[in-house]
């Protein structure tokens, strides 16, 4: 009797459990689609910008094998012979490999480095401004150089430092000697430091003001009524509130350390042979290569070894701040 009894639980057990899967799996299904019906519009919105990236991100990649061959434009990409590292040869042979990553990297960790203490600086004055006519009229001002091309801003520098311009006038006016600053080399990355902070600081600075507009008001009314200053209340709490803002964003910007900025290299410095050998990076070296020599498999030889540089670094960046702290890792 109570081998029977034993043996009709065990049936009706797995009834239930039987009955319980085949419940489960549809129930698993329909969730998902109830998610996407509910999410339509956010998803909808998310289309132009996933067939954006598939087509000028994914799809290009099948042009990295142009990078190990011998480009022929009438065989096109996949029917041009294979040369292997024979142009990445080209580029070590040069010697200029070096002096040309070497440049790139410093001067983008200058960019990273002056560019973050000038958009957080900038970001915390202007939300400490409580005059709103004054602060909108700075914020215009800070966001103006943005909108302006690397071709007017490298005009308008030729046209103040060039050898006719406003300087050298005045120079000449007053009968002291002409200063010629597309001359002087030595100079040059203060000059392209000075006007990369002056073009981008001010739209740089939105994403951290928005992040310390967010940040509680009862936080700052309690540190001032414990006796905090503006300089403790901005070390102790905005500061602090926005490292996480921080941490993230100097990650995006060391995913493309080995990418300079193409515009303003290739607009302030031009051709100058006395000043390529200060300010001369990967981009504009790869641009006139393609111009000169219209060989394509080198050209591609240096983008590759680029997006490679770029690559290994923020995956050794990121796994760095995953083992300090995962919170603040990319993936």
């Amino acid at each position: 009797m109570d081998a029977l009894v034993q043996k009709q639980k065990q049936d009706s057990f797995l009834t239930y459990e039987k009955m319980n899967n085949a419940e489960t799996k549809p129930k698993s299904k329909s969730t998902f689609l109830k998610k996407v019906k509910k999410n339509r519009s956010l998803l909808l919105m998310l289309t132009p910008a996933l067939i954006f990236v598939v087509l000028f991100s994914y799809i290009p990649m099948a042009g990295i094998v142009i990078a190990f061959k011998k480009y022929n434009y009438q065989a096109g990409i996949f029917g041009s012979d294979w040369v292997g590292f024979d142009n990445f040869q080209y580029m070590i042979l040069s010697n200029k490999l070096w002096s040309l990553t070497r440049n790139t990297l410093l001067y983008n960790i200058v960019f990273i480095t002056f560019g973050l203490v000038a958009e957080v600086g900038f970001a915390i004055i202007l939300n400490e401004i409580t005059h709103k006519k004054f602060k909108k009229i700075s914020q215009t001002m800070m966001f103006l150089p943005h909108f302006i091309s690397w071709v007017v801003v490298a005009t308008i520098v030729l046209n103040i430092f060039g050898d006719h311009g406003v300087l050298n006038n005045m120079l000449n006016s007053m009968g002291m000697e002409s200063f010629n600053i597309y001359s002087k080399a030595k100079e040059w990355p203060i000059v392209m430091v000075l006007m990369k902070l002056w073009k981008s600081t001010g739209y740089g600075s939105v994403v951290y003001l928005a992040a310390i507009v967010g940040i509680s008001p009862e936080i700052h009314e309690a540190a001032k009524i414990d006796g905090a200053n503006i300089w403790q209340r901005i070390w102790n709490i905005t500061l602090p509130c926005l490292k996480p803002t921080i941490i993230t964003m100097v990650l995006l910007s060391i995913g493309g350390i080995f990418r300079g900025d193409f515009g303003m290299f290739y607009q302030l410095v031009g051709n100058n042979q006395i000043l390529l050998q200060t300010s001369d990076i990967l981009d504009t070296y790869i641009y006139r290569s393609m111009i000169s020599t219209s060989n394509l498999g080198m050209t591609a030889a240096a983008g590759l070894y680029q997006s490679i540089l770029c690559f290994i670094t923020i995956n050794v960046v990121n796994f760095t701040i995953r083992k300090i702290d995962p919170d603040y890792a990319l993936y």
